[in-house]
């Protein structure tokens, strides 16, 4: 089997054993939620409390992960745990949970778990290696623009280009995204976006992307944010 499908098959494997439990998934799996589906090796998910997240570890336990000691190197602040699983080859899947919200470790931002989940619902996952199907709860696409625009990271930001047109009510997101930050920051996206490099990059997660699509997503993205910065 393919690393690629190896690990994005322990993903799956994974979220279907924590399904009994109570958690929203977010980061770059939600997104395949809503946009071409792309490979992460990162499962995020936000619990509301520390009981929750004791249940959460005591099933990743069983499934052979093990806490890791946080760094620096991690993008997120606050309470939470990562746990990594070791596959073949010395790859390895991790499963950071998120615990009572997600705090960016940029800017500082916090978005709690009562607002994750009240702004997220049941939908159908899809893997971008494997043909599987999973029913997991979700942020919502616009909650999730919110929280990938105000990180703005590489990944970040490709993802939001990705999500722009499917945006439902952009009145709700810009004022998600001003509780959060200055909105000059999202020249930071407007200007990734409209770099030279930007299209290779993206499709060297996404694969080939046609050029009305680029077109459209391009023109989302400088029409609903450029005017905002």
């Amino acid at each position: 089997m393919d690393l690629l499908q190896l690990r994005e098959g322990e993903i799956f494997k994974t979220l279907k054993a924590l399904k009994p439990l109570d958690f929203v998934l977010v980061g770059g799996y939600a997104a395949n939620a809503y946009a071409l589906p792309r490979f992460s090796v990162d499962c995020d998910i936000v619990v509301k409390d520390k009981k929750e997240a004791e249940g959460i570890s005591s099933r990743l336990k069983e499934l052979g992960y093990s806490k890791r000691e946080k760094g620096q190197d991690l993008p997120y602040g606050g309470s939470f745990e990562r746990y990594e699983k070791q596959l073949e080859n010395r790859f390895k899947v991790s499963v950071d949970v998120l615990i009572s919200g997600v705090q960016d470790r940029q800017t500082g931002a916090v978005f709690g778990a009562d607002w994750i989940f009240e702004n997220s619902k049941t939908r159908e996952l899809r893997g971008k290696t494997i043909t599987e199907k999973l029913s997991v709860k979700i942020i919502g696409l616009d909650a999730l623009f919110a929280m990938k625009a105000v990180s703005a990271r590489a990944a970040d930001i490709r993802d939001v280009f990705m999500l722009a047109p499917k945006v439902e009510n952009w009145g709700w997101v810009m004022e998600s995204i001003s509780r959060k930050c200055n909105l000059k920051r999202l020249a930071k996206i407007v200007d990734t976006v409209n770099s030279k490099q930007f299209r290779d990059g993206l499709q060297g997660v996404y694969g080939q992307i046609d050029d009305a699509v680029f077109r459209r997503h391009s023109e989302a993205i400088n029409e609903r944010l450029g005017g905002s910065v």
